[in-house]
Formats: C-alpha cells, sequence, structure tokens
C-alpha cells in the first residue's frame, strides 16, 4: 500500500501500434510497475474524471505531482480490476488495482490459473495527483496511431485497409 506515493502515473514503451503501457507507482523508495492495456488506463482516467468533478478542485498549494514515469526494471504483474473510493476524511482519492487472474483452460484440462491470492496494489491518492494523471493518460493515449477518417481504425504506418471502401 502506498500511503502518499511521490508518484502515481502511466507510461509506455515502443512505437505507437507496439506500445506497453504501465502504471507506476513510487514512494518509500520503492517503485511498483503493472502492465496495463492502453484501454485501461483511459478508461481508468476517465473514470476518476467523473469522480473529480464531484470534487472541490486540488489544491493550489500543493506541489505539482510528478507524471514522467521511470523506466521500469520489471512489469511486478498484469492489471485486472480496479476499484476507486473516496476517503472524504483524510481527502484521497483510494485506487486498488489488482492482478488480472487467469481462468483454467477447460479445453486443455489443465490450470492456468495462478497460484495463491491475486497481487494488489492500493494507493491513496490527492486530488492533485488524480487532476495531473487525467492529463496525462489522456495525453498518452491520444499519441497512438491516427484514426481512419471513415471507419475509426488505428493506420498503420504501413498503411490501412478500410472495411468501409470494400
Amino acid at each position: 500500500m502506498f500511503d502518499e506515493p511521490r508518484l502515481f502515473t502511466v507510461g509506455s514503451m515502443g512505437e505507437p501500434g507496439h506500445r506497453l503501457f504501465f502504471l507506476q507507482a513510487h514512494g518509500d523508495g520503492t517503485t511498483v510497475s503493472i502492465k496495463c492495456e492502453k484501454q485501461q488506463a483511459g478508461g481508468l482516467a476517465d473514470f476518476l474524471a467523473t469522480i473529480l468533478a464531484d470534487l472541490p478542485p486540488a489544491d493550489e498549494n500543493e506541489p505539482p505531482p510528478l507524471t514522467e514515469a521511470l523506466v521500469p526494471m520489471e512489469m511486478a504483474w498484469i492489471a485486472g480490476t480496479m476499484t476507486v473510493g473516496y476517503d472524504e476524511i483524510a481527502d484521497r482519492v483510494l485506487l486498488v488495482i489488482e492482478e488480472v487472474v487467469v481462468e483454467p483452460d477447460d479445453e486443455a484440462g489443465e490450470s492456468a490459473a495462478l497460484p495463491g491470492d491475486p497481487a494488489s496494489l492500493r494507493l491513496r491518492l490527492t486530488r492533485g495527483q488524480v487532476a495531473a494523471y487525467i492529463e496525462h493518460a489522456r495525453e498518452l493515449v491520444a499519441a497512438g496511431r491516427p484514426p481512419c477518417r471513415l471507419c475509426g481504425q488505428p493506420i498503420d504506418s504501413e498503411g490501412h485497409v478500410c472495411p468501409r471502401l470494400n
């Protein structure tokens, strides 16, 4: 649990179309990087924006939060379920990210489930950190491949075969 993380952000590695996204928290000398999907990072930003819309603006006297991700040494695990809440007394947005759980593979008859309980990361974020995450995540998600104006699918650097032109 990070009661007062110094950093909570999203980062990516690689070229658009082949980027790996990750959520990252740092505090008390510990850095945790969790692999996530682009849609998870963007969806979290959108949901957090609805939470912030119901709260007073962030404290202007709070130092600007860090948003630049550190280069991850390794990914701790893959993000699955995310739960968001608000602690009114402490004035903190609570975020719990749980490890994705792989269900048993019925066809192969083998269990691909992870042993033990899934990992989780618990964060208590200031309104300023949440606002900074939202802005940074939206910029990062938008920096991907441009969408086709006809079908909305991303256009690769090698070109795009638009299904609407067939």
